[in-house]
């Protein structure tokens, strides 16, 4: 029996904090070890530890997303991560903190052996919520077993943790990154560098190291030579749409979430309380609706802009952005707009040849006035009204969609929701939705939340009343899966499905068509675009409430349904082919 204190603590202290605690404590008890969790929230210190308990400790864990005092801990192997890992991978984290308190005095002893690579690596995913650090942690596994050293920075929607420090790059042999939005690599110059996706990182972190060894190119050691000689290798790994939307969609999701909980908050007075100058009410809807609703477009498009072409890109793309809301054009406004701001900019930054001495005029005069001039004239006299009748036609459309349609596109958004649980199908649901509520289109928004909370939820019942179909970690993982799925965060079905998708996929599809549709057609609308079940219980945020939370509970007890009928009982952990 080992003797571990822990510290949980994350910037709000409401929920991850807390969760984290009881789960590091539930699992380590399971397992058989004596810890004490010290819970540091926005209510203060709670069960601080004691120095002699920590005297006595063999591992410290630090789960936390704010930095914590570690001080007290010098002379203690110390294992950090974060809540949420502390929440969804507890067995895992305990297991490598104890390893780590076992491997202390052997590293010491033993230095790396020869040949022993080390390796710096960044990953990132639009939202920043699980894939992120889902990656790193595949990542960090698949090189701990070769004997690799590595380090690895995560870029999230929170900002960048574990950040990479000069003396790591320096040291490094190889560098990855798995991302599905923009990472600026100049800090690599000179480095061997190889890029992927976040997707396939979580799906086979040993396969992206073994592509990173052969096929991983060393960028240039300064801005002239990487565009010398990698101009046309840059230019075609950027030439992706999909890349540039997600991380446009990334910058914008924050502004979303405030001004929609906001709005959703100026509704506790009444649905018309707003209208009336001067109240609290007024002033909610003025910062959600007034402010951070107004700056989603021109951020969406800004960094799209700033995707495809770095800097230059950012100033024309937000006057896009603006111009489109300007010009009733919308979020499709705002697409078209940083894409168009992009290419342009990129086009006249390439295009453009200055003598040395005058080269300093291109970021600061020459490209911000020509490429803001180029795609505000096409988005006033091309593009703006155009798009501003095709969006009109649409929430005119979605809006007064009858019960047939309502269902179809509510089994649409439902069934890609749970696709591929975060990837880039249930991305493209998710943006679809958030960009209607700019044009007071809430349904959707509805829809795609009941659905995208449906596959934890159902799994999560699923190892409650089938046990006998799951083996015990899938078990003990079912209540960090039902917590991720309240709060519509898809990305906990993933463990599931991973292991058995050929049964799990279908069932979960199946149940958020099914919790999809029943919003839609049951009139359900909802204000705030995340959140889940805590969202609800803000009065307003979500219509039809009733329905609401009935068609989440049908789509969950779909996919339990369909997960008992399709997995069969494993004997001695293994599924039974009878």
């Amino acid at each position: 029996m080992s003797k571990i204190v822990a510290v949980t603590a994350c910037p709000t202290g409401i929920a991850h904090t807390h969760m984290a605690a009881e789960a590091l404590s539930a699992t380590a008890a399971q397992k058989g070890h004596d810890i004490r969790v010290e819970r540091q929230s926005s209510q203060g210190v709670q069960d601080a530890l004691q120095p002699a308990e920590i005297a006595a400790a063999d591992v410290v864990v630090i789960a936390a997303d704010i930095h914590v005092d570690e001080a007290r801990f010098t002379d203690k192997p110390v294992y950090r991560t974060t809540p949420s890992r502390a929440i969804t991978q507890t067995a895992a984290q305990l297991d490598a903190a104890l390893a780590l308190a076992g491997e202390e005095s052997s590293q010491m002893a033993n230095p790396a052996t020869p040949g022993t690579l080390k390796v710096v690596a960044i990953t990132s995913c639009p939202t920043g919520i699980a894939h992120t650090f889902m990656a790193a942690d595949a990542l960090k596994k698949a090189a701990t077993a070769r004997g690799w050293e590595i380090a690895i920075e995560t870029q999230g929607s929170v900002g960048s943790q574990n950040t990479l420090t000069e003396e790591q790059v320096a040291g490094a042999d190889l560098v990855v990154i798995a991302a599905d939005t923009h990472v600026d690599d100049a800090r690599f110059g000179g480095k061997k560098v190889y890029k992927t996706s976040v997707g396939a990182a979580v799906k086979g972190a040993a396969k992206v190291l073994d592509a990173a060894v052969a096929e991983g190119e060393v960028l240039g050691q300064n801005l002239a030579d990487t565009v010398d000689a990698l101009k046309a290798k840059r230019a075609a790994a950027r030439t992706g749409p999909y890349q540039h939307l997600l991380t446009g969609v990334s910058y914008m999701l924050p502004l979303v979430v405030a001004g929609g909980l906001l709005i959703a908050l100026s509704f506790v007075f009444g649905i018309k309380a707003f209208e009336e100058e001067g109240t609290l009410a007024a002033a909610l809807m003025s910062i959600g609706g007034g402010a951070a609703f107004k700056l989603m477009v021109p951020i969406l498009a800004g960094y799209i802009a700033y995707s495809i072409a770095d800097r230059p890109g950012l100033t024309p793309g937000l006057i896009g952005g603006m111009l489109a809301v300007n010009l009733n054009a919308g979020f499709l406004g705002g697409i078209v707009a940083g894409f168009l701001a992009g290419y342009v900019a990129r086009w006249l930054r390439d295009a453009i040849k200055l003598p040395r001495t005058l080269e300093g005029l291109k970021p600061v005069l020459i490209l911000p006035l020509l490429s803001t001039l180029i795609t505000g004239l096409i988005m006033v006299y091309v593009v703006g009204e155009p798009v501003a009748a095709i969006l009109a036609a649409m929430t005119s459309f979605l809006q007064g969609l009858g019960t047939t349609n309502a269902v179809v596109l509510g089994l649409i958004l439902g069934g890609m929701m749970a696709v591929d649980m975060g990837g880039p199908i249930n991305k493209a649901a998710y943006t679809f939705a958030v960009g209607l509520l700019t044009s007071d289109t809430y349904a959707p928004m509805a829809a795609v939340m009941a659905a995208g909370m449906t596959p934890p939820l159902g799994l999560a019942l699923a190892t409650l009343v089938a046990k006998n179909r799951f083996a015990p970690e899938e078990r003990e993982a079912g209540g960090a899966a039902a917590v991720l799925g309240l709060s519509f965060i898809t990305e906990g079905a993933i463990p599931f499905a991973a292991k058995d998708p050929a049964r799990v996929i279908p069932s979960i599809i199946v149940g958020s068509a099914v919790a999809g549709a029943l919003s839609m057609v049951l009139g359900c609308q909802l204000m705030a675009p995340h959140g889940g079940i805590f969202v609800l219980a803000i009065p307003n945020a979500v219509t039809h409430l009733g329905a609401y939370a009935a068609s989440v509970l049908a789509g969950t007890l779909v996919t339990t349904g369909m997960l008992i009928v399709l997995k069969k009982p494993l004997r001695d952990g293994v599924a039974a082919t009878a």
